[in-house]
C-alpha cells in the first residue's frame, strides 16, 4: 500500500508540473495528499521558513505551507525589507539635499523619482523571496502554496492558490502564521486614504500631509521615510511617550532628534473620528484624558497602532488549541501547545513581535522536535528603530532596573566625543550602559547612533555570556569607529572614559 501511495503521489506531482495538464491537474489536486511528513510548517515568514530549513537540515522530511504565494511573510514582502529599502533611499535623497554641499558635493538639480525608488524596493524584495525558494530546493523542503487549516493534530487541509485542494499529513505541525495589522475602532483601512504599513510602502505619490496613528517602531520608520521625501508628518500617540518600551533618557533625545527633522508629535491624544468624504481625510482627535476636540487634515493617514496574532481560520478551535485573551497561542518551553504534536512560534505566541525572535523560536522548536535541546534567551533579544540616527537596545532599561530594586551604575558616552562620528559629520547620539553595581555585569545597553543596529550585537553577545562592562571596555576596538563609543560608555560605567 505504501508503494502504491508513493506511486500515486509521484504521478500526481508529475502531472501537476506539466503546464498542459489542465482539467486533469485540477482533478488530481482535489484528491492529492502529501503523506509521511515529519514536520509541517504553516506559514512561510521568518519564523516559518527558517524552521522549515532547519528541520530539513536535521534530517526531518519537511513541508512548508504559505498562503501569500511568495515566501518571507510580512517581514520580507511588506514589512522589514521593503521599509528598509525605502528608509535607505529616502535617507540618500535627504543627505543629497541637506548635507552633500557641506562635504563639497554639489548638484545643479535634484529631484525624486518615486517610481524608480519603488522599483528598487520591489526588486530587492523579489530577489530575496526567490532566494528563499532556492534555499527550500537546496534543503529539500516541500513548498505548498495555499491556505492551510488544521483538521486534526496531524493533518492540514490546504486550499491551493492555483486551484483545488490537498491534505498535508505530518507527525509534527508548527503554527508560524505571524501577525496582522491591529485595527482601530471606527478607522477603516482602505489602503488608499487610510493605509496600513503595507499601503504606506506603495504610495503612488508623496502626500503633502501625512498623519501617523501610533508612535512605535513602524510608525516612526514610515513617518521618517515620507518626512524625508517632503511630507508634513504628524504623529498621534495615545500614550504619553513615543516607543514606550525604550529607555527614558534615550527616548527623550530620540524624540528631540525627530522633532529637529520636522516631525510633529501629539502625545496623550486619541482619535475619535475619521471623515474620508472629501478629497483627503479629516481626523478628529482629543486629549486621551478627555477635553477639547480638534481636527487634523491629511492626504494620507497611516494606522500603525501595533499588530495582532494571526490565528483566525486556522482550525485551532477544531482541535482544541488553547489561547490567551489576546489571541496568542499558549505554549510550553518546548513550543508545544496543549495539543500533542502541535507547536507554535513567532508572533502567534507571547513575546516580542520581531522577525529575528521568530527565527530563533523556529530553530529552537525544531531542535526539540528532533530530540535535541533548543533555547531562546528572550532577555537578549535586541530591538532596533531604523530611523536616522538608529536606536538599538538590548536588555533592561534604567527604569526597569530601578524598579527591580537592583543596585546599579550607569555609563554614558556622547557621539560628539567620538572621532569617527565627528569625521563623517554625523555625531548626534548617545551610548548608555546599565550594569549591576556589585558585579559590574551588564544589564542593558541602549544606543542612538548611525548604524546602531549593527553595533548592538556586541552588547547582545555580552549579555548572552554575562559579561561585565569592564570586559567590553578592555576589549580592543578598531579606531576610528563609532563602536568605540560603546567601549567608552563601558569605561564610564566602572571607571572613567578616556575621551571625555
Amino acid at each position: 500500500m505504501a508503494m502504491a501511495s508513493l506511486a500515486r503521489r509521484r504521478a500526481a506531482d508529475a502531472l501537476l508540473r506539466r503546464p498542459q495538464a489542465g482539467a486533469w491537474a485540477s482533478a488530481l489536486r482535489a484528491y492529492a495528499t502529501i503523506e509521511d511528513t515529519d514536520v509541517v510548517v504553516v506559514g512561510g515568514g521568518p519564523g516559518g521558513y527558517v524552521a522549515a530549513i532547519k528541520a530539513a537540515q536535521l534530517g526531518l522530511r519537511t513541508t512548508c505551507i504559505e498562503k501569500r504565494g511568495t515566501l518571507g511573510g510580512t517581514c520580507l514582502n511588506v514589512g522589514c525589507i521593503p521599509s528598509k529599502a525605502l528608509l535607505h533611499s529616502s535617507h540618500m535623497y535627504h543627505e543629497a539635499k541637506s548635507s552633500f554641499a557641506h562635504h563639497g558635493v554639489k548638484f545643479s538639480n535634484l529631484e525624486i523619482d518615486l517610481p524608480a525608488m519603488m522599483s528598487q524596493k520591489d526588486k530587492a524584495v523579489a530577489g530575496l523571496t526567490k532566494g528563499i525558494e532556492g534555499l527550500f530546493m537546496k534543503n529539500k523542503v516541500e513548498y505548498v502554496r495555499g491556505i492551510g487549516r488544521l483538521v486534526s493534530p496531524s493533518e492540514v487541509a490546504v486550499d491551493l492558490l492555483d486551484g483545488g485542494c490537498t491534505t498535508v499529513k505530518g507527525k509534527n505541525i508548527i503554527i508560524a502564521t505571524g501577525s496582522d495589522v491591529k485595527s482601530l475602532p471606527g478607522v477603516h483601512i482602505d489602503e488608499k486614504k487610510i493605509v496600513s504599513s503595507t499601503g504606506a510602502l506603495a504610495l503612488k505619490e508623496i502626500p503633502k500631509k501625512l498623519v501617523v496613528i501610533g508612535a512605535g517602531y513602524i510608525g516612526l520608520e514610515m513617518g521618517s521615510v515620507w518626512n524625508r521625501l517632503g511630507s508634513e508628518v504628524t504623529v498621534v500617540e495615545f500614550a504619553r511617550d513615543i516607543v514606550p518600551s525604550m529607555d527614558g533618557e534615550i527616548r527623550k533625545q530620540f524624540q528631540r532628534m525627530l522633532e529637529k527633522q520636522k516631525m510633529k508629535f501629539m502625545l496623550k491624544t486619541k482619535v475619535i473620528g475619521v471623515d474620508t468624504s472629501g478629497s483627503g481625510v479629516k481626523l478628529t482627535v482629543e486629549p486621551a484624558a478627555g477635553g477639547e476636540q480638534s481636527v487634523l487634515d491629511a492626504d494620507i493617514v497611516l494606522v500603525s497602532a501595533g499588530r495582532t496574532p494571526y490565528t483566525a481560520d486556522l482550525g485551532l478551535d477544531t482541535i482544541g488549541v488553547e489561547m490567551d485573551k489576546g489571541g496568542r497561542i499558549l505554549v510550553d518551553k518546548r513550543f508545544m501547545t496543549n495539543v500533542n504534536g502541535v507547536y507554535a512560534i513567532g508572533d502567534v505566541i507571547p513575546g516580542p513581535m520581531l522577525a529575528h525572535k521568530a527565527e530563533e523560536d523556529g530553530i529552537a522548536c525544531v531542535e526539540f522536535i528532533a530530540g535535541k535541546e533548543g533555547h531562546v534567551d528572550y532577555d537578549s533579544v535586541p530591538g532596533v528603530v531604523y530611523t536616522h540616527p538608529e536606536v538599538a537596545s538590548v536588555g533592561k532599561t534604567e527604569e526597569q532596573v530601578k524598579e527591580s530594586g537592583i543596585a546599579y551604575q550607569v555609563g554614558k558616552f556622547p557621539l560628539l566625543a567620538n572621532s569617527r562620528a565627528k569625521a563623517i559629520d554625523d555625531a548626534e547620539g548617545l551610548v548608555k550602559v546599565v550594569a549591576e553595581k556589585e558585579t559590574d555585569r551588564v544589564l542593558g545597553v541602549h544606543i542612538m547612533a548611525p548604524n546602531a543596529g549593527e553595533i548592538i550585537h556586541e552588547a547582545v553577545l555580552a549579555l548572552q555570556y554575562g559579561a561585565s562592562s569592564e570586559d567590553i571596555a578592555r576589549t580592543c576596538h578598531a579606531h576610528p569607529t563609532v563602536s568605540e563609543a560603546l567601549k567608552e560608555a563601558c569605561l564610564d560605567t566602572y571607571t572613567k572614559p578616556i575621551h571625555m
